[in-house]
């Protein structure tokens, strides 16, 4: 393709995100397999333009509305503005490649030109920005995210918004040490070191097809980020337990919490999705784990209900903003309201009162999200608390201590909170809290 031809693909993409509430990676994914014609070369640059107007979006929209009159802070606006911006091109470059002609942008109007003609030259990082804008937060998250990180908001926020780096977990039921999968891929030309916090996690140079890597067949590795490992370790999921995942999703904290069983015990996956189900259905065969079960939630049925006070473990991943994942979702932030959060906050309280009511005396429940904000994290446990005198918050060194080890515990207080500009993982938060042994 030429580069009109990967713009004009950029802008249909981003479009068709903005058109959906489907996430924008599966959006990318389906316009591409839909375009066999679409080399390697050629989905790399058109996903690199696309990732990138998300990650520069507030910035682009400041300097869009600065212009004037001319562009819009839509999909074609915002490439046009980060090619003057981003790339340093000059309108009559631009001009070159939105000409009109086949598989190019539609040509590239006088009003356009006029617009881009101001902001030609401009500082992307403008000290004229507000904080949120140049952090590329969402302005009416920006106070959470300072009652979250104080003086250190800036470079937390701006770490939130940097791509991720590319971490598998290395699956012990498959009979391969760290060290091997490390010198098996090191074969296969895929350079692979320890993360510094899970003991099971590895950091590759780059994000990497895995589905060809011989590891990744015989279900030696998984791709899982290590801030995620680190929540599913919390679990203490040990041999025979009954260990529930109550919002399993596709099973990723799931396959890390039947290694820690030895397929030994009862881990039952629930989730409202069978499609997602049946995804973990098959990571679950390749990683040789045969003591789990999976149930879809669903209005009527009893299966909760009969497995009330009986658990050992009990994670829930809630449903959440997904703040901590920005780096890999850099669409999520322009998702969410201040009444989407309220309705989330509402949610989640109610799944972890319903998680813990399968809890059994002396048992757990541990309270999982991927968002950096308090609302959904020590907003909904303490409230959590606050109605419950069956439960209390066990402080989490120790618990580490317990299930990963003596040393390396970043927590100081109650709670575990990850955040990529500390620890370098995504943005995740932890609560363990334990259920009164009866008397």
């Amino acid at each position: 393709m030429k580069p009109a031809g990967r713009l004009a693909a950029a802008i249909e993409i981003l479009e068709a995100i903005d058109a959906t509430d489907r996430p924008a990676d599966r959006v990318l994914d389906r316009y591409v397999r839909d375009r066999r014609y679409i080399g390697g070369g050629d989905r790399s640059a058109i996903a690199g333009r696309v990732w990138g107007v998300f990650r520069r979006r507030a910035r682009l929209d400041w300097w869009i509305k600065k212009a004037g009159k001319g562009i819009g802070r839509d999909a074609r606006g915002r490439v046009l503005a980060d090619l003057v911006l981003h790339d340093r091109q000059d309108v009559a470059g631009i001009a070159e490649m939105f000409d009109g002609s086949r598989h190019a942008p539609a040509i590239l109007a006088k009003s356009e030109s006029e617009a881009l003609r101001r902001i030609v030259g401009g500082e992307f990082d403008s000290p004229d920005m507000p904080d949120a804008v140049r952090a590329e937060c969402p302005p009416w998250l920006w106070p959470h995210m300072e009652a979250r990180f104080g003086a250190e908001v800036g470079p937390a926020v701006a770490a939130l918004g940097q791509e991720a780096p590319f971490d598998l977990r290395v699956n012990p039921l498959a009979g391969m040490s760290r060290e091997a999968v490390i010198a098996a891929l090191a074969a296969e030309q895929v350079p692979a070191v320890p993360t510094a916090l899970s003991p099971f996690g590895l950091r590759l140079d780059r994000r990497r097809p895995v589905d060809a890597m011989a590891p990744f067949k015989s279900g030696a590795i998984e791709v899982q980020d290590e801030g995620s490992q680190l929540a599913a370790l919390l679990v203490g999921a040990g041999p025979g337990m009954l260990v529930v995942d109550y919002c399993a999703g596709a099973g990723g904290k799931a396959l890390a919490l039947a290694a820690g069983m030895e397929n030994k015990g009862r881990l039952v996956l629930f989730d409202v999705s069978k499609g997602r189900l049946d995804r973990a259905a098959v990571r679950l065969r390749r990683a040789g784990i045969h003591n789990a079960e999976r149930k879809v939630l669903a209005e009527g049925d009893k299966s909760v209900k009969r497995m009330a006070g009986k658990a050992d473990r009990v994670l829930v991943d809630a449903p959440c903003s997904g703040t901590g994942t920005w780096r890999r979702n850099p669409d999520a932030k322009w998702r969410y309201g201040e009444q989407d959060l309220a309705e989330l906050t509402k949610t989640q309280r109610s799944i972890l009162e319903r998680a813990a009511s399968l809890v059994k005396p002396g048992g757990r429940v541990i309270y999982v999200t991927c968002s950096v904000l308090r609302a959904e994290n020590e907003d909904v446990v303490e409230g959590f608390l606050a109605d419950s005198d069956r439960f209390s918050v066990l402080p989490v060194a120790g618990v580490w201590a317990q299930s990963i080890g003596e040393t390396g515990c970043p927590a100081t207080g109650p709670y575990l909170t990850l955040s990529p500009h500390r620890e370098g993982t995504d943005g995740f938060f932890v609560a363990v809290l334990e259920r009164a042994a009866q008397p």
